[in-house]
């Protein structure tokens, strides 16, 4: 791993983190504050609502400026929503801080994986500095709930002070700087020209082209399965019993797969191919979610928990590096924007569908459903890489007209 990257990769985790300390710390203020359950789903809906909406124009802005502007803009966004609620911790301004760190951090991210794919020459190159990059989240994950937790509990000299409180979100509003102080000297590449006598193009431009719309089909097949799983999980547990530790440690240590399955990837990275991996984390899937309800104790669930963790996690980095195969050199921003798109409406989405459906035929059920969808999907990177992604680039040629 270069200087570069680690720089990029702590720039990630800065701003992510200032997002997932905000997501854990504004819903426990609002329940303190005597919110309703409804009224919290509703601010822990903001963090994900705003990247439905701005994914796409974050994406084609990252196209025509490149990282730093970007940037820098998302750092300024974050540091404000955050900093809102140091001054004015009530429900209005957490739902604002909400929608802006939500909308930062995924701006950021589509800006730093669009500048990480535009350094790589090679697919090679692109598998491992992907999967480093994913391990960026995994931290902020960790990293922004743990600094706010510990805050909240103990800056106001008691538990869940308005000191503790404020202290959390004076902290959440400094990370995004530091994220500025990473990437203000790294070169960048200039953006990507538009290839001569191109026309104006639009984002259904983009899913015209039938291997595009297959990678997102795949991609959300796959993310549906992180949803399925966080939501699912506790009301399985407990339904077999478990405490609210033993669940959460089922759920860490799918976590923990994840984030390991990333270090091990670039290691690989020569001896893998996008379309196996992504294939075999599908029919993988399928396989364990149709095991899953039939694990009976802690011991037995958690060791599902992590061989779906290490299946899942190794995804990301190989559809990262397809969509910089697939996609022409300026319009990866959009492409980007387009996937986040995707798996945040479905995000939003999923958890209200996940329950209708729970309730009317068993969590059991709804294990197997997902289990059904995803290796029914599983032909999809097959086909991507039978027609070869390299020979199947339709995408530079549309802003041609064709």
């Amino acid at each position: 791993m270069t200087w570069s990257l680690m720089r990029l990769i702590l720039a990630q985790i800065s701003i992510h983190a200032c997002m997932t300390g905000m997501r854990m710390a504004t819903p426990l203020l609002a329940l303190r504050e005597g919110y309703s359950p409804a009224a919290v789903g509703v601010l822990l809906a903001l963090f994900a609502l705003t990247q439905v909406f701005l994914s796409l124009p974050a994406g084609r802005y990252a196209d025509r400026h490149g990282l730093k502007r970007p940037l820098a803009i998302s750092v300024v966004t974050a540091s404000v929503g955050a900093g809102a609620a140091v001054f004015f911790p009530i429900y209005p301004v957490l739902c604002l801080a909400a929608l802006l760190s939500g909308g930062a951090s995924g701006a950021a991210i589509i800006a730093l994986q669009r500048h990480v794919g535009r350094a790589a020459h090679d697919t090679v190159t692109l598998r491992k500095v992907f999967s480093w990059l994913a391990i960026g989240p995994a931290v902020s994950n960790f990293l922004g709930p743990f600094l706010a937790g510990l805050l909240i509990d103990y800056a106001g000299g008691e538990a869940a002070s308005d000191t503790g409180f404020r202290a959390a979100f004076l902290l959440m509003a400094l990370l995004p700087l530091s994220a500025w102080l990473w990437v203000r000297t790294l070169q960048e590449e200039k953006p990507a020209p538009k290839p001569e006598g191109s026309k104006k193009t639009t984002a259904w431009d983009m899913l015209q082209n039938q291997g595009f719309r297959r990678l997102l089909l795949m991609n959300w097949a796959l993310s549906s399965c992180w949803d399925v799983h966080t939501f699912v999980v506790p009301i399985l547990g407990h339904e077999r019993g478990l405490s609210a530790s033993v669940i959460g440690s089922i759920l860490g240590a799918f976590a923990i797969a994840a984030a390991a399955i990333r270090v091990l990837i670039p290691l690989l990275s020569e001896r893998i191919s996008e379309w196996k991996v992504v294939m075999g984390a599908m029919l993988g899937a399928c396989l364990l979610f149709t095991l899953y309800p039939f694990m009976s104790n802690a011991w037995a669930m958690m060791g599902c928990s992590i061989v779906l963790g290490l299946v899942l996690g190794s995804v990301q980095p190989m559809v990262m590096s397809m969509i910089h195969q697939i996609t022409p050199p300026d319009r990866q921003g959009e492409a980007l924007g387009l996937r986040m798109m995707a798996i945040n409406g479905s995000s939003v989405i999923m958890p209200v569908l996940f329950g209708s459906i729970g309730t009317v035929v068993g969590v059991s059920a709804l294990f197997w459903a997902v289990g059904a969808v995803v290796g029914g999907s599983s032909r999809l990177p097959w086909l991507l890489g039978k027609e070869d992604m390299k020979a199947h680039n339709v995408l530079p040629h549309m802003g041609a007209g064709k």
